[in-house]
């Protein structure tokens, strides 16, 4: 792969960073445009059924991911709904936002890990460089869904949105 994703853990925040080869403004409207979002979002194997974006201080993204697998047995038909509350956005730099585990009403899941992430999108030698900062609540929080396999997913998912990304250049 030409532009692989570093991950890197430290303490409580999981910090992400991959260069895509595609122009910010795209690269920005690809994390907040339901037209966008249902192309990509979701590891391999899933599609989302659900995507309602009110993209703005204050609004929320509620979705479900779905699988469609049949090869990933143990998940094949499986629902996944999150919720993301949006905090600030500056367009075509930066998108924060808290990170729900949610059910398809929108009720936020007890128990679960709701980070703060702070996305910043910067021109990079004509492309561009995405920064994910994830400030979950302890180290524990983060563990939690390191052990739940985030690591993959969000490596397919970053896979999917470059090949969106190329296929709409």
């Amino acid at each position: 792969m030409s532009n692989p994703m570093t991950i890197k853990a430290e303490g409580q925040e999981l910090i992400l960073e991959r260069v895509f080869n595609a122009p910010r403004e795209l690269v920005f409207k690809a994390f907040s445009q339901a037209e966008h979002l249902k192309h990509w979002w979701g590891p391999r194997g899933w599609t989302l059924t659900v995507c309602n974006v009110d993209f703005r201080p204050g609004g929320i993204w509620h979705y479900c991911m779905k699988c469609v697998d049949e090869n990933q047995s143990d998940f094949y038909g499986y629902e996944s709904w999150g919720k993301a509350v949006y905090q600030e956005i500056v367009e075509a730099e930066k998108i924060v936002y808290v990170d729900y585990f949610s059910d398809s009403e929108g009720n936020e899941a007890e128990g679960m890990p709701a980070p703060l992430i702070t996305m910043t999108f910067t021109e990079f030698e004509g492309k561009t460089k995405l920064v994910n900062r994830a400030q979950y609540p302890s180290a524990e929080a983060l563990k939690t869904v390191i052990d739940m396999g985030m690591e993959q997913g969000v490596t397919e998912t970053w896979d999917r949105l470059d090949e969106h990304l190329q296929s709409i250049q």
